[in-house]
């Protein structure tokens, strides 16, 4: 059979000429004729326009505007072709230099994903869909990430495909100017960065001219064609010459003898000027890279549960807990060859910090869980790859808990909340920073040098391994699974081991917003214990270890974890918060030992099959645990119902096979792997500085230091009190409450606040306290009420006034969830004044709200005729007739309602006697919660004095707010309604104004 040479032949560099050139005229057409055509339209924005703004954006010049959008498209459409075909020249380039690397094929899906996802924002503009359009883009740069770094590993065009990232910073820093602060000028500024992105871009791709012009790469049509290395191959067409051709790849001769001889190419190598430094930086990345982990893990369930509590109901979201599963895509060569790789590592920790980190600006709530999903599932893989590396160095182990503690600490500087969550907003986040620091540890990952203490995760780079026998993959997979379980249960917030011993006033035990550094201390100090218990450096001989190296593993250990786990679930006060430490101490002693066992079986067994289940036992402990409490909308959860005995049990049980047991047949390493010497002095000097942060860090205030609690109005003796169930400290849009109910209390000036579903110490509210923020900005006395292992939804007291005694009540719940209650007396104006907060059952359980009713009702008239004011959760219409809550409460518990003529209420209600009430208000939830806030005024009677007496007809003299004081007025801005006046969304409803109360005659003030 004859061989036909081509008629038509394209090189390969030609073909990337042509894109570059296409490619750029597409986005500069558009730019050139944007500006002549519509120039003031694309420069306006949401914020500003001409003469703030002046120059483009890349979206407005793009998509907004024809017929700059239609040239921009049809040009972006042509150049698909060629774009496609240079991924496969690229493919078959790289394929014949490296046959036995996976990275060429990898780095062909990624180069057709980054091709589609460029067509998404292309044809998808941001005034179709602003948020798509934004996914896309932000994904079609990370898989710039993938796509850059392989092929500088790969290409020599490497050293011209630095510059393509600088850009990026002052890109984020100018448009979180725009987008969150609303900068004049911001987005121009922006503009040029993000111009100069796509310019880099363009830059970066037309490299492939002279990597094809020196392969010599060419695309032919023929009839027949012979292609052929040295004539080793050849394809044919068929014989009948009318048959269409081809396309197929040929390499001349001349080409092929450049490319035998041809250098190697080697691990991209940056010149690095402060070489001396280097494994410092190489550690402070790994180290964020473990806080960033840490971050994404204990963001995803507090993410998720948004759509949970507002349901009432398993929503479906749920299901986003399973991103953990992600390690058992490990059980395919091709996963595990990528995530093994150093663009594989790079790829999985960039694409989590991106989504997972980087979209909390984003309204939809729907998108950033996504983005949680997406960021927890790459780091599932990271987490695996890198335990499976650690058998011969214990390296990772002790970092996966050093980033958990700093995890942890930055929570407590920030009021309970991660700075980097994605429920964080630009008031109490510092995403811009954690990003910012994030992209430098990404560069210093995707460039560095093979570290003395850093373990490669090539499996050859493996220079010790225990002579002991692996231990069965099972209970290692559990114990691990049961251990990241614990510690993000209980030790995921410092102030959490705190609320399980808090039993009120006067306290007999830590508080939890002074005391809560003393949690990081005991981590810190048995993390260095954990360290020193590590050999320096692998034992040479016999995998012997001394009595001491054994320590984690000895059954005592177990037994000291066992008693501090039941002194933390029983007891109250220091004993109990005593029980805490030790058992955070316990848990961080034995977490790098549990993860190596796990690595060791990984490496026998499958890094898929280990990491699988213990994420899998990690995800049904994550329910089981919410399911103590949250049970009555969950089918068959009753079973949990106040239960966490039996969890931390079941843990506990799940943890034993890790300890050195005569008696089981199974072995567990008898001691911790190395730490190599230069390791261990940064991971000290990290603690250090962690042991520092968390004492002095509370310390430090930008604003004025915390205020002493004072009544917003003494002289005139008024106190206000607000009741308010504020949802589990997550609003309508998915974001931390705590400031928009800090700014809400300020204004009304609530001397005494009930708050109402508290309790957030758990894994699925994000282990948050709710009351940091308004305490330390406006001055409270604070009471968290019954803590996690009480088993309610919680309850809060704040005061301006001293709380002189407290008592927790678990109210009657036979049926449904259980109902809390404080019970305090405070020092109002020398006065003694009972404050009562409660939550009672919900509508489904009447038998419940009738005995909670009973039981308050003989709280409330155990201290008659003393004054008290109760703020509650009732559920009941007002004047309800027995059994229903309202008539049992009010007469038998001896009160007064705030306003009997209010008949539009249902939850909340405002009881009081003993007191002179003066004005009632309803405001509108605005967007924090889904209930109103109530707020009652109440003036004092001196001391000595009593209202007891005065007749119904003169406690309803209703006035204008203008006969009463100017001290009883509430603020005037929040007159108005939904569509205009208020404050932040709020406003006086039901009545559209506050109800003011003339003062009864004599009222001895």
């Amino acid at each position: 059979m004859s061989t036909r040479r081509a008629s038509l032949y394209i090189r390969g560099s030609s073909l990337a000429k042509f894109h570059a050139l296409l490619s750029g005229a597409a986005f500069f057409s558009a730019l050139v004729v944007g500006c002549i055509l519509h120039y003031k339209k694309i420069v306006k924005n949401d914020v500003a326009g001409w003469p703030e703004e002046w120059f483009p954006s890349v979206s407005a010049t793009i998509g907004d505007w024809y017929p700059e959008r239609n040239i921009f498209q049809l040009l972006i459409a042509i150049n698909s072709g060629p774009r496609f075909i240079l991924i496969a020249f690229g493919y078959l380039l790289n394929r014949q230099m490296f046959p036995l690397s996976t990275l060429p094929g990898f780095l062909s899906v990624v180069g057709v994903l980054r091709t589609l996802t460029c067509g998404g924002w292309v044809y998808i503009t941001s005034s179709d869909n602003h948020d798509v359009h934004d996914v896309l883009m932000i994904l079609y740069i990370v898989l710039n990430l993938p796509w850059m770094f392989g092929n500088i590993r790969l290409s020599r065009g490497r050293a011209r495909r630095q510059r393509f990232w600088l850009s990026l910073l002052p890109m984020i820093y100018f448009f979180v100017q725009h987008k969150v602060y609303r900068v004049p000028g911001a987005y121009t500024r922006y503009a040029f960065f993000e111009w100069s992105l796509i310019l880099f871009d363009i830059l970066y791709d037309s490299v492939a001219i002279i990597d094809l012009g020196e392969s010599g790469l060419e695309a032919s049509t023929v009839h027949q064609c012979h292609l052929s290395r040295d004539s080793h191959l050849s394809a044919t067409q068929p014989s009948d010459p009318g048959v269409s051709s081809v396309q197929s790849i040929k390499k001349s001769p001349e080409a092929h003898n450049r490319v035998e001889t041809r250098p190697k190419v080697q691990s991209f190598r940056v010149i690095d000027l402060f070489v001396t430094y280097r494994p410092l930086l190489s550690f402070m990345s790994d180290l964020y890279f473990a806080y960033q982990a840490w971050t994404l893990l204990t963001g995803l369930p507090v993410t998720l549960f948004y759509f949970s509590i507002w349901k009432l109901a398993l929503a479906g979201p749920e299901f986003s807990a399973l991103a953990t599963l992600s390690p058992l895509l490990l059980g395919f060569a091709p996963v595990q060859s990528f995530a093994n790789s150093r663009v594989g590592r790079t790829a999985l920790a960039g694409t989590a910090g991106v989504f997972g980190l980087g979209l909390w600006w984003v309204e939809s709530m729907w998108i950033r869980l996504g983005a949680a999903i997406i960021g927890v599932f790459c780091t599932g893989i990271r987490w695996a790859v890198e335990w499976q590396a650690d058998v011969g160095n214990g390296y990772h182990s002790v970092l996966f808990v050093l980033g958990f503690i700093l995890s942890s600490l930055s929570k407590h500087l920030n009021h309970g909340n991660n700075p980097a969550w994605l429920i964080v907003d630009v008031a109490s986040g510092r995403h811009v920073l954690i990003l910012v620091l994030g992209f430098f540890a990404l560069v210093e990952l995707a460039t560095r040098p093979e570290s003395a203490f850093h373990a490669s995760l090539a499996p050859t780079a493996l220079d010790y391994l225990p002579s002991i026998p692996p231990k069965p993959w099972l209970f290692s997979s559990i114990a691990l699974g049961a251990l990241i379980c614990s510690l993000h249960e209980r030790l995921s917030d410092p102030s959490t081991l705190l609320a399980w011993s808090w039993s009120g006033f006067p306290t007999a035990g830590p508080h939890p917003h002074i005391h809560a550094p003393l949690t990081l201390l005991v981590q810190v100090l048995a993390t260095l214990l954990a360290l020193a218990l590590s050999p320096p450096s692998p034992p040479t001989g016999s995998c012997t270890s001394s009595g001491l190296q054994k320590i984690p593993t000895h059954p005592l250990t177990f037994a000291i974890g066992v008693l501090s786990t039941y002194l933390l679930h029983t007891r109250t006060g220091w004993t109990g918060y005593a029980g805490g430490l030790v058992h955070a101490a316990f848990l961080t002693v034995i977490t790098p030992l549990v993860l190596q066992n796990a690595g060791a079986a990984a490496r026998s067994r499958g890094a898929g099959r280990v990491f699988g289940l213990a994420w899998a036992v990690w995800t049904v402990f994550l329910f089981v645990t919410t399911f103590t409490v949250a049970y009555a909308f969950v089918p068959g959860a009753w079973s949990f119902r106040e239960r966490t005995d039996l969890v931390l049990a079941a843990q506990l049980a799940l943890l034993a096979p890790s300890f050195s047991w005569r008696t089981l047949s199974v072995a567990s390493t008898t001691a911790l792997r190395p730490v190599p010497p230069l390791a261990r002095r940064y991971i000290r000097a990290s603690l250090a500085l962690i042991a520092v942060a968390a004492l002095v860090g509370p310390l430090r205030r930008s604003a004025p230091p915390t205020p002493v609690p004072v009544p917003a109005h003494a002289r005139a003796r008024i106190l206000n009190a607000g009741i308010w169930a504020v949802h589990f400290g997550i609003d309508n849009a998915g974001r931390d409450s705590q400031r928009g109910m800090r700014d809400l209390f300020r204004d009304m000036d609530l001397d005494v606040v009930g708050l109402l579903e508290t309790d957030l110490h758990r894994p699925v509210f994000g282990s948050r306290d709710l009351t940091r923020v308004a305490v330390e900005d406006l001055g409270y006395y604070v009471d968290i009420g019954p803590g996690p292992n009480k088993h309610t939804w919680g309850c809060v007291l704040l005061s301006k006034f001293p709380i002189l005694k407290s008592h927790h009540h678990l109210l009657p719940s036979p049926e449904g969830e259980l109902a809390p209650a404080i019970e305090a007396v405070i020092d109002v104006y020398g006065m003694n004044v009972t404050v009562i907060v409660a939550h009672n059952g919900q509508e489904e359980t009447p038998l419940d709200r009738e005995l909670q009713a009973t039981e308050l009702a003989r709280i409330m008239s155990a201290s008659y005729p003393d004054p008290l004011i109760f703020l509650g959760y009732v559920v009941t219409s007002p004047h309800a007739e027995r059994p229903a809550p309202y008539d049992i409460m009010v007469r038998d518990g001896r009160v007064h309602d705030i306003d009997k003529d209010d008949l539009d209420r249902w939850c909340e209600y405002i009881f009081y006697r003993g007191l002179h009430r003066t004005a009632y208000a309803r405001i509108s939830r605005g967007s924090i919660t889904d209930t109103e806030l109530q707020v009652g005024q109440f003036a004092v009677p001196r001391y000595g004095k009593t209202t007891a007496e005065v007749a119904e007809a003169d406690r309803y003299l209703r006035a204008w707010k203008e006969e009463l004081p100017k001290e009883h007025w509430f603020p005037d801005a929040y007159y108005g309604d939904e569509h205009s006046g208020g404050v932040r969304g709020h406003f006086y409803h039901v009545f559209n104004t506050p109800l003011y109360y003339k003062l009864p005659p004599e009222p001895a003030l």
